[in-house]
């Protein structure tokens, strides 16, 4: 149980603990909460709390020793990972064929050193990342917008159903990305870090049945909103009463959102700083819409799908080899599905992401070749697919092959 801890002459509920061992296994020293009078200062602080902040340093101290070392090693690893990402794609770009040389065959190092400790006077600080309740605020603020939630899941799984069959995609790879992406039984307004705990904390702004990210949201508005404006102002065009003045209202807003997303150039690096702003949050809000979520989620898959066919890729893809697309960007995804399969076997998946991305992905280092990713991924999808949730995302494509 937590303790109350008073700094100046303000209450602060908190733990104060400091782990003395090993994360992931490691021995697991206990923990101590307790209860101090208001100390002025760090020196005011009584006998129990300086003991902790003793250990607080040194424990960071170890860290910060062996992290430098670390970097010494990872550092121009991951820079020798990004150079030869660049050539690779100097070289597709030119029609060259790719070699072993033009990967690191290395795996990337491991950092063995001790964690890093909770600093036990710093505040609890709420996460930097927006959650769905943010989104829908931002929405609600920024343009006076409030998506048209489903009455049920399988409500929202028949509308993503309908618009995905039409636009080409095959129902099982549509369901199995489901599966991978939201752990099977995933809901429209899934968050990653939440696919098994609903109040879990947040660990980006992926959403949805195939996780776009708000940068995703941005690019896909910039790129396609006037044809998701057209698929709305068709829908007005056949329905009356308060059912059109809703898609007129809807539409009304989706201009200015695209309009936004449009002030800058068409490039992810810019699509990410407006997905940072408020305006870039409240957009994000447009995955939950049951007319629009399903546009955007369905269109970051068909990008992939045509982006491979535009360099001469006419087979069609498995699940697992859209995934990685998905997962990793177009052109990393490409590279990959296009690799003899004598590379994928020996190509380690720390060619195919950025350095955070990898180090935020224990899959991805698991499963550290570009043939044990793929096959890993498959086998998720197909364990997850026997999830209600994906069973019902089978129904509703099923209902839209019967029409």
């Amino acid at each position: 149980m937590a303790r109350r801890i008073f700094f100046g002459r303000r209450p602060v509920s908190r733990v104060v603990s400091v782990c003395l061992g090993l994360a992931l296994g490691g021995p697991v020293f206990a923990t101590t909460a307790f209860a101090v009078d208001a100390p002025a200062t760090e020196g005011d602080a009584p006998a129990p709390l300086k003991t902790h902040l003793d250990e607080y340093r040194e424990l960071l101290a170890a860290h910060n020793r062996a992290w430098e070392d670390y970097e010494k090693i990872a550092a121009p690893y991951w820079q020798s990972v990004t150079e030869k990402r660049s050539r690779r794609r100097t070289k597709m770009a030119n029609g060259l064929t790719l070699t072993e040389a033009d990967y690191v065959m290395e795996q990337p190092p491991a950092f063995t050193g001790p964690p890093k400790p909770d600093n036990p006077l710093a505040p609890k600080t709420k996460s930097p990342i927006p959650d769905v309740q943010e989104f829908l605020a931002a929405a609600k603020a920024e343009y006076d917008f409030e998506p048209e939630r489903p009455q049920s899941e399988v409500a929202f799984k028949r509308a993503y159903a309908q618009f995905a069959a039409a636009k080409g995609i095959e129902a099982k790879v549509a369901v199995k990305i489901y599966a991978f992406e939201a752990g099977g039984d995933g809901q429209h307004d899934i968050q990653a870090g939440r696919e098994h705990d609903p109040k879990g904390k947040v660990i980006s702004t992926a959403l949805g049945y195939n996780q776009l990210l708000t940068t995703n949201t941005i690019g896909l508005l910039a790129e396609a909103g006037s044809e998701f404006i057209g698929t709305l102002k068709e829908s007005a065009a056949i329905a009356d009463g308060p059912r059109r003045q809703a898609l007129e209202r809807k539409i009304a807003n989706l201009r200015k959102m695209v309009a936004f997303a449009r002030t800058v150039p068409n490039d992810w690096n810019a699509h990410g700083r407006l997905a940072s702003t408020p305006k870039g949050i409240g957009v994000h809000a447009l995955n939950l819409d049951i007319d629009i979520g399903p546009m955007l989620q369905t269109r970051k898959l068909t990008n992939s799908i045509n982006f491979a066919k535009a360099k001469g890729y006419d087979a069609t893809l498995t699940a697992a080899e859209l995934e990685m697309m998905n997962l990793t960007g177009d052109g990393n995804g490409f590279d990959m599905l296009t690799m003899p399969p004598i590379l994928r076997e020996i190509v380690p998946t720390s060619n195919f992401f950025q350095r955070g991305g990898y180090e935020r992905n224990p899959v991805a280092a698991r499963n550290n070749t570009v043939s044990k990713l793929l096959a890993a991924t498959d086998e998720k999808m197909e364990r997850e697919m026997r999830k209600q949730g994906a069973k019902d995302l089978a129904a509703a494509f099923d209902a839209v092959a019967l029409r």
